[in-house]
């Protein structure tokens, strides 16, 4: 039963991996077929090329990199890292694209040596993760604040903000492998940033809850222990 089961996800996956990349794939034949047009505008073509394969490129990063997660392959919870420090940093390297999006970052810290059982690099991971995906998705004028805090003996990572949210009954579902709301289809992104960030922390022995609904924001909490 195991072995079956198993397959079927393996098989689920497979066909989601091919049908997440016939998108980009279809545009980039678009543009090519359009670059033979008479009189086409080549450098704009191109530029789009180009980003029709950075979609490309990142979604296999993304792909190949959750599939060393659940093999094991990547160490997660390997020493402490003190949290601040990064998630400042963070939000320092994205307070311009917040800007041009509309989007007012905050950070709220309630411990300065607060340490994560994360790596460095995973714990980067995770916040850059939640942060893109507000930026995506929160909407123009909308204020995402980051914070940090210890509660009821375990650490508390979260990322919430005031901005548009999502349908009520997508919210447990945010954390499925290509999941996306309705507005999401509308923007890019690979779909699997959540699904990530839910696999890291659970493997450092945490969890992760989203909370939300439209027109009410969306607060995601990782719980780490402390």
């Amino acid at each position: 039963m195991a072995d079956t089961n198993y397959e079927a996800l393996r098989t689920a996956f497979t066909a989601s991996v091919s049908h997440e990349l016939r998108t980009p794939l279809a545009r980039l034949q678009a543009l090519l077929d359009s670059a033979e047009l008479p009189g086409a505008d080549l450098e704009a073509l191109l530029a789009r090329a180009r980003e029709e394969v950075g979609e490309m490129t990142n979604l296999v990063d993304d792909i190949l990199f959750l599939s060393e997660l659940e093999q094991g392959r990547e160490v997660v919870a390997l020493g402490e890292t003190e949290a601040a420090p990064v998630l400042r940093a963070v939000v320092d390297e994205l307070s311009e694209r917040a800007e041009l999006a509309g989007l007012t970052l905050a950070v709220r810290i309630e411990d300065e040596t607060i340490e994560v059982p994360l790596r460095r690099r995973m714990l980067r991971l995770v916040v850059e993760n939640l942060l893109e995906n507000a930026l995506r998705y929160a909407g123009e004028g909308a204020t995402c604040t980051v914070s940090l805090s210890r509660t009821d003996g375990e650490i508390v990572l979260e990322v919430a903000d005031d901005g548009a949210g999502v349908p009520d009954e997508d919210v447990p579902r945010l954390f499925e492998r290509f999941f996306r709301s309705d507005r999401a289809r509308t923007t890019r992104g690979t779909g699997l940033g959540l699904a990530i960030v839910k696999h890291v922390v659970e493997s450092a022995g945490g969890n992760v809850e989203a909370r939300g609904g439209r027109g009410r924001g969306l607060d995601i909490r990782c719980s780490l222990p402390s």
